[in-house]
C-alpha cells in the first residue's frame, strides 16, 4: 500500500493543499468575529465551503477508484492461475480495457503488453478496431463468450470473467478455436424456459434468414409447428411476405449492416392468412441484433392487421376526398358557366316568340342546359355538395309514383315487385334525390339479369337495440326505416365488395357504364344522414339496403308548408315599385347576365365584381340599396364577410346568397345573416327576379350579431 496514492489517482502532494485551503477560512472567519459587518466575509467563507466540498468529493472519487482496483487485483488473483496454464494467448483486462496480466504464450506471441490498453493488439488485425472492441464488450454483458473473426481465419474471443470487473480476451489460431454453439446450447436450461413463457413473440433469425428459435407466442401468431418437427430448415419467406421484395434480401441486409434495422409491415402467407373481419394478416416486424449468438437477429413481432385496416381505411377516405374536392371544384365552375349559357338564352327567348323559327333552336340549347345542370347535380351528389330539399316522405306514396318509370326501366324480361309494410313510418330527406338513388339500383339489378329475372324493392321498420356493425360502419341503435333493391343476378365477387362505391369504378363494358352510379347513390344517401350496404355473392344475386333514420307518425301532419311563389313578373315594375340591387359576382359572364335581368325587370343595379368593391361602393352614404346579391366565394372578401360589414350602417337592406355550392357551404350550416335567401346556380332569370322580389316583400330588418 506503498503507492496507494498512485494506485488510487490520488496526484502526489495533494494533502498538502488541504491546509491551503482551510487557512483562507481560519482567518475569515476570526476577522468576522472582530469586524461583524465586514464586507465580503461572508462570501469568502463560502467560497472556501465550495472549495472544500470539491476537494473532498475529488478524494471520495479517488477511493471509489482505489477500492474497484483492490477488488480488480483480488479477482485476479483468482483467475490468474487458469490463464497462466492456458495454452492460447489469454489477456485479462479491467473494465476499460487496460490489460492487468498476460500469459507466456501471450508475451511469446505479442510481445509484453502489460498496462496497455487490449485496443493496441486488436488494431494489430482490425482497422475498426474501436467500433468492434465496443460491440463485443456490449454484447458480452449477454452472453459467456463472444467471438471477432479474422481475416485469416483466427480468431479473438473476449469471455466474461468470473468478477464483473474484469475482462478475459483470447487468441485462437485457425482451427483451434472453440467451435461455434447453437442457440439451444448457448441458452441454460432456465434462459431457455425463459425465452419459450415471453408474452411477446420473438423469433431467432440466422443472417440467411433460417429461423433459429420461436417461442410460443410466434409460433401461435404466425400458425407455425415447433421448429423440432420440421424436417427442413424454416426460411422466414416461407411465413412472411417481405416489404415490397423477399423478406430473406431483408434480412440478409439487416444482419450485415447494410440496412438500419427497423420496423416493417409484412404480410403472412401460411396459417390463417385472414383475420375474423377478412381482411388479410399482417404482422409488424422489429429487428435488432442477437447479443447471444452472432451473427444473427432477434425479430419482435406484433399483429399488425387493424392497424394496417386503419391505415387502408385512411387512405380510401383521403382518395375519396381528393375526388370529391376535385369534382365539387370542377361543379362549381361548370355551374357558373351554366348560369351564365343560361342566362343569356333566357334573354335571347325573351325577344323570340314561339313562332320564331330560332325559338326552337333556343329551347334545344335550354334543355341541354338542363342536362348539363344534372350532369353536374351529379358530380355534386358524389361530393356531397348537392342542394338537397329535405322533407317528410311516406316511401309508400314515393314508389307509388315511381312504379310506372321503373316499370319502364327494367323492360319486358325482367319483373318488378314492390311491397311496402303497412306501418312504414316517414323519412326526412330530398324526395329528387332518393328517386334518383332508387333507379340506380334498379337499372343496375336489370343490368346484372341479361336473361331475365326478378327485382324486388321491399321496405320495412326496422328497431335495432345495438348498434348494427356492416363492415366499417356502425348504425347506431335506434329506429330505421329500411329500403332493399334484390335481384336474381350474377352477384358480385368479394375482391370487389370493397371498391363497388368507389368512383368509375365499373365491372360493366366499356361504354355500357361510367361508374357513377352506386358512388352517386352512395353520396345521396350518405348526405341525407342514411347508410347504404351491399350483400351479394357469386351466382346468388346482390340485395342493396339503405337505412334512414326513422320519424314519428305525427311529423307527417307538421310538416311545413312552402311559401308560395310569387308570379313571375311581367313588364317593368311601376315607378313606385322601383327597387336598388347592389349586385356582387367575380364571374363576369355571371354578372353580365344577371345585371341584364334585374334591369329588365326594373330595379336600379349597381355592379361590383369584387366584395372590397362593393364596400368601397357603400362608402357613398348617399347611395340607397334595397338588396344585396352576392356570390359567396370570391377571391379576397368572401360575400357573408362583406355583407356582415355592410349591414352594420344598412341593416334594413335585404340579402340573396348565390353560389354554385350548396348553402351547406354556410358556418354550421346556418345562414350568416338572419331573413337572408340562398339561390342556387345555375338560375335561370325569373328564378333570379322571383327571389330578389320575395326578399323586397318580406319585412324585417337584419340583426347581425
Amino acid at each position: 500500500m506503498a503507492h496507494w496514492d498512485q494506485q488510487s489517482g490520488i496526484p502526489p502532494g495533494s494533502l498538502a493543499i488541504l491546509p491551503l485551503l482551510l487557512l483562507p477560512m481560519a482567518v475569515t472567519a476570526l476577522l468576522l468575529l472582530i469586524w461583524p459587518d465586514l464586507r465580503g466575509g461572508t462570501a469568502a467563507i463560502i467560497f472556501t465551503s465550495v472549495a472544500l466540498g470539491w476537494y473532498f468529493l475529488g478524494g471520495a472519487i479517488s477511493l471509489a477508484h482505489l477500492v474497484r482496483r483492490i477488488a480488480a487485483r483480488r479477482a485476479l488473483i483468482v483467475v490468474r492461475s487458469e490463464a497462466r496454464a492456458a495454452p492460447e494467448p489469454i489477456w485479462i483486462c479491467d473494465t476499460e480495457g487496460r490489460v492487468l496480466f498476460q500469459n507466456n504464450p501471450a508475451v511469446a506471441t505479442f510481445g509484453d503488453l502489460t498496462g496497455q490498453p487490449i485496443l493496441a493488439l486488436v488494431s494489430r488485425f482490425r482497422a475498426d478496431a474501436d467500433a468492434e472492441i465496443a460491440e463485443m464488450t456490449r454484447r458480452v454483458a449477454y452472453a459467456a463468450s463472444v467471438e471477432m473473426q479474422l481475416a485469416s481465419g483466427d480468431v479473438i474471443a473476449l469471455s466474461a470473467a468470473p468478477h464483473p470487473v474484469l475482462q478475459v480476451w483470447s487468441f485462437h489460431a485457425a482451427g483451434q478455436h472453440l467451435p461455434a454453439v447453437g442457440a439451444d446450447e448457448m441458452l441454460s436450461p432456465k434462459d431457455a424456459d425463459l425465452f419459450e413463457a415471453i408474452a411477446v413473440a420473438l423469433l431467432k433469425i440466422g443472417p440467411d434468414g433460417i429461423i433459429r428459435r420461436a417461442n410460443s407466442a410466434a409460433r401461435n401468431l404466425l400458425s407455425m409447428p415447433p421448429l423440432s418437427d420440421t424436417d427442413e430448415p424454416l426460411h422466414i419467406s416461407a411465413l412472411l411476405e417481405g416489404p415490397g421484395r423477399p423478406a430473406g434480401e431483408w434480412i440478409a441486409e439487416a444482419a450485415t449492416g447494410l440496412v438500419e434495422p427497423r420496423s416493417e409491415m409484412l404480410r403472412q402467407r401460411g396459417g390463417d392468412q385472414r383475420t375474423e373481419a377478412g381482411a388479410e394478416r399482417h404482422v409488424q416486424v422489429t429487428l435488432s441484433p442477437d447479443p447471444t449468438e452472432a451473427p444473427g437477429l432477434i425479430a419482435v413481432l406484433n399483429d399488425a392487421s387493424a392497424l394496417k385496416t386503419l391505415e387502408a381505411q385512411f387512405v380510401q377516405s383521403q382518395k375519396m376526398q381528393a375526388i370529391g374536392q376535385l369534382a365539387g371544384g370542377v361543379a362549381h365552375d361548370f355551374n357558373n358557366l351554366l348560369t351564365a349559357i343560361r342566362g343569356h338564352c333566357d334573354l335571347l327567348m325573351l325577344r323570340h316568340d314561339k313562332g320564331d323559327p330560332d325559338f326552337s333552336d333556343l329551347d334545344q340549347i335550354s334543355q341541354n342546359t338542363n342536362r348539363a345542370a344534372a350532369l353536374v347535380g351529379q358530380l355534386l351528389a358524389f361530393s356531397r355538395k348537392q342542394n338537397l330539399k329535405l322533407e317528410m316522405l311516406d316511401l309508400r306514396d314515393t314508389l307509388a309514383d315511381l312504379t310506372h318509370l321503373l316499370n319502364r326501366l327494367v323492360g319486358e324480361r325482367v319483373g318488378l315487385t314492390i311491397r311496402n309494410d303497412s306501418a312504414l313510418r316517414p323519412i326526412r330527406a330530398d324526395k329528387r334525390q332518393l328517386e334518383q338513388v332508387i333507379m340506380n339500383l334498379v337499372v343496375n339489378a336489370r343490368d346484372a339479369m341479361p336473361e331475365g329475372g326478378d327485382i324486388e324493392v321491399l321496405t320495412d321498420n326496422q328497431h335495432l337495440d345495438n348498434p348494427l356493425s356492416r363492415g366499417r360502419v356502425a348504425l347506431p341503435k335506434g329506429e330505421y326505416v329500411r329500403i332493399r333493391v334484390c335481384d336474381e343476378g350474377h352477384g358480385i365477387s368479394p375482391e370487389l365488395m370493397d371498391k363497388i362505391f368507389e368512383p368509375f369504378f365499373t365491372t360493366k363494358r366499356t361504354g355500357e357504364g361510367t361508374g357513377l352510379g352506386l358512388s352517386t347513390a352512395y353520396g345521396i344517401v350518405k348526405q341525407m344522414g342514411g347508410y347504404i350496404f351491399c350483400d351479394s355473392a357469386p351466382d346468388t344475386g346482390t340485395c342493396f339496403s339503405i337505412y334512414f333514420p326513422a320519424h314519428p307518425h305525427a311529423a307527417l301532419s307538421q310538416v311545413p308548408q312552402a311559401r308560395p311563389v310569387p308570379e313571375p313578373v311581367t313588364g317593368d315594375l311601376r315607378p313606385e315599385q322601383g327597387a336598388t340591387v347592389l349586385l356582387v359576382e367575380d364571374e363576369a359572364p355571371v354578372r353580365a347576365f344577371a345585371v341584364r335581368a334585374l334591369r329588365l325587370k326594373g330595379y336600379e343595379v349597381h355592379e361590383a365584381d369584387s366584395a372590397e368593391a362593393a364596400l368601397q361602393l357603400l362608402s357613398d352614404d348617399r347611395l340607397r340599396v334595397d338588396v344585396f346579391v352576392t356570390d359567396v366565394v370570391m377571391p379576397g372578401m368572401d360575400g357573408p364577410s362583406w355583407v356582415r360589414t355592410a349591414l352594420v350602417d344598412r341593416p334594413q337592406t335585404r340579402v340573396v346568397f348565390m353560389s354554385g355550392y350548396t348553402d351547406d357551404i354556410f358556418a354550421e350550416g346556418r345562414p350568416p345573416v338572419p331573413g337572408s335567401a340562398f339561390l342556387a346556380k345555375p338560375f335561370t332569370l325569373t328564378e333570379l327576379t322571383q327571389i330578389v322580389q320575395q326578399q323586397l316583400d318580406t319585412p324585417g330588418e337584419n340583426k347581425i350579431h
